[in-house]
């Protein structure tokens, strides 16, 4: 899987799941709703920057807080391709793959990556680029890949079982 966009930075490290997606809009059950309040408790002002392919590059520790599926869905939702931190809180992690959204690890890209550089990551390859610079990302398992470009557990689980009960 190769995945290709432009660096957004939330460089602030603890970023709560109530920061980037506040509970009072909890209610709404559409992602194309979710979109405008998307960093709503930490910098609205860091929607304007979402346009086209995003990579977004993000601190440690983030994700933290409550299970809110709804910070991925709204990510999803501006076509924030994947999600590169120092580290993340583990029920954001797994919602970003459960969810159909690449997340991963690498701290050290994380901290030299400036905004708007072009990152480029090749999961095959187990490398990402940008400005020049090359990273080691960790491997990736293939059901996770498949997870991922299935747009998440649901569609990958719902192709699977189709594929195993065909004629």
């Amino acid at each position: 899987m190769i995945i290709e966009g432009r660096a957004v930075l939330v460089q602030q490290d603890n970023v709560d799941t109530d920061m980037l997606y506040p509970g009072a809009y909890l209610n709404i059950d559409d992602p194309e709703g979710m979109k405008p309040y998307l960093f709503e408790g930490l910098d609205p002002g860091l929607r304007e920057e979402l346009d086209g392919d995003v990579i977004l590059v993000v601190g440690e520790n983030f994700g933290a807080g409550s299970s809110r599926e709804h910070v991925v869905q709204a990510m999803k939702a501006w076509n924030i391709r994947c999600v590169l931190g120092k580290s993340f809180v583990r029920i954001f992690y797994r919602n970003c793959i459960n969810l159909g959204l690449l997340a991963i690890v690498q701290p050290q890209a994380a901290e030299e990556i400036k905004a708007n550089d072009i990152v480029r990551i090749d999961t095959k390859a187990g490398e990402l680029s940008a400005a020049g610079r090359r990273y080691s990302i960790p491997q990736i398992p293939d059901f996770v890949l498949d997870m991922v470009s299935s747009g998440g557990l649901v569609s990958w689980a719902s192709r699977r079982m189709e594929e195993n009960t065909g004629p």
